[in-house]
């Protein structure tokens, strides 16, 4: 066994594409995707922390959030209608997703797992908050299709927006409410 060998498979994550099933301005590949997650996750749980006085260990968050759906190496991305098309498929995948996660970590020595487990092993509130960074992330790839005049991913929006919606995270609310709105401006717009 080689620990090389868990670092090169994580580096194959920007070979694997997302959104398979739709025409795409602009490709997202896995490993961008968990880096925008982390990205999220990690802003969340310090909306967390500053604005509802929460307790949240930031760096822990967006360190798991990096691996959320490392997974999809092994699997590739599978879209949404699919993979929720049913409870039987979805309980299925969910195996195959496990068995996915478990052969990339069997990778490592004792030692390296014994941490890399530490860095997986979530609370169900951080699982929330990655949950929720995981559904913003979407979101906001829709937001850019669209605004590249790119009407294919018009339902994946607002399917996306009322599910974020409904989702019960105070955190992901007054982000929705504070910053999202700046993903909509041009580069312009923002820093001039």
């Amino acid at each position: 066994m080689n620990n090389g060998d868990f670092y090169s498979l994580l580096f194959r994550m920007k070979y694997i594409n997302r959104w398979g099933l739709m025409k795409n301005s602009r490709n997202e590949n896995l490993m961008e995707h968990s880096m925008e997650v982390a990205l999220i996750s990690h802003a969340l749980a310090l909306i967390g922390n500053t604005k509802l006085k929460k307790s949240h260990d930031a760096e822990h968050i967006a360190a798991a959030a990096l691996f959320h759906d490392m997974n999809e190496i092994l699997t590739g991305d599978l879209p949404t209608p699919v993979k929720y098309s049913n409870e039987a498929l979805r309980k299925a995948y969910k195996d195959i997703e496990d068995r996915s996660k478990e052969r990339i970590l069997s990778l490592l020595d004792e030692d390296m797992l014994a941490e890399y487990e530490k860095t997986l092993t979530v609370t169900d509130e951080e699982k929330k908050l990655i949950k929720a960074a995981d559904r913003l992330c979407a979101y906001i790839k829709c937001l850019d299709e669209l605004k590249n005049s790119n009407p294919d991913f018009a339902s994946a929006e607002r399917s996306i927006k009322s599910d974020l919606e409904a989702f019960d995270c105070e955190e992901l609310k007054i982000f929705m409410a504070d910053y999202l709105g700046s993903f909509e401006k041009t580069l312009d717009q923002i820093t001039l």
